[in-house]
């Protein structure tokens, strides 16, 4: 039994087993947290690395139902590990009641959906691996002054510390993409607290990239307070040169107005 990649799922299954154990491999094997959810296991090529490593407890989630009987054949002990459902839609008290890891070939439709979810539950998941779109991966792991640094950059960098794994070519999956793809790492930096209103921090950074060719004076317009003080040289820059501190500091002057 073979399963037939979706295209309405994004599915693009990865046969690299190379790829597949480096992939596995990036996960840390010194983490205290055991407990580990694997999002989109498909054909289970990262799944069968995964439930071989003694030092985690792994656990799907599986939206595709041919995938999830797939599974449920070639592997046995699957199940209780393994749940059908939406990731996006899932709640992660209900699977992990404390911390968890995040590892997965995301679908790279819903990848930036997928972020967002996870930094809704950044205080429980120190780390996540994942291979996403080369293109995303590049705008999430950019420095301020690039045309590709934009609101992910910002908003997973204020939590966590991003680091390029490898690239992976078209070839290593079946149907081959249109796109190259990148394994990144995810490890939730030290930060506790932003020192700002979190939810007008977000709609700071969101507001500022969407107008991103504007300077931050004009772009900004919708969100700055009657009589604020514009003359500080920041308002003068464009978004995608503003570090996370930057956009910090501009969230508290617009708190403190």
């Amino acid at each position: 039994m073979e399963v037939r990649a979706k295209k309405a799922l994004g599915q693009h299954f990865l046969t690299d087993q190379g790829v597949a154990r480096s992939i596995v491999a990036a996960l840390s094997a010194d983490s205290p947290v055991r407990d580990v959810l694997e999002i989109g296991p498909g054909m289970g090529v990262l799944t069968q690395y995964l439930i071989g490593r003694e030092d985690i407890d792994a656990r799907m989630i599986e939206i595709d139902s041919e995938s999830v009987s797939y599974l449920l054949t070639h592997f046995p002990g699957m199940e209780g590990r393994l749940m059908e459902g939406d990731y996006l839609r899932l709640d992660m008290s209900r699977v992990f009641p404390g911390p968890y890891r995040v590892i997965g070939n995301f679908p790279y439709n819903i990848s930036s959906q997928i972020f967002f979810k996870i930094l809704e539950d950044k205080d429980r998941v120190p780390e996540v691996v994942c291979m996403i779109q080369k293109e995303v991966a590049d705008r999430i792991a950019e420095k301020p002054g690039s045309k590709v640094y934009g609101i992910l950059s910002v908003l997973l960098q204020a939590w966590y510390d991003i680091e390029y794994v490898l690239s992976v070519g078209p070839g290593a999956f079946v149907p081959p993409p249109k796109v190259h793809s990148a394994v990144i790492r995810l490890r939730r930096n030290a930060r506790t607290s932003l020192g700002c209103d979190e939810k007008l921090f977000k709609q700071v950074v969101k507001t500022a990239f969407n107008q991103r060719r504007k300077t931050l004076r004009n772009a900004l317009k919708p969100l700055l307070p009657e009589g604020l003080d514009t003359s500080d040289p920041i308002f003068d820059l464009r978004a995608e040169r503003l570090s996370v501190e930057d956009f910090i500091r501009l969230t508290q002057m617009l708190e403190i107005h």
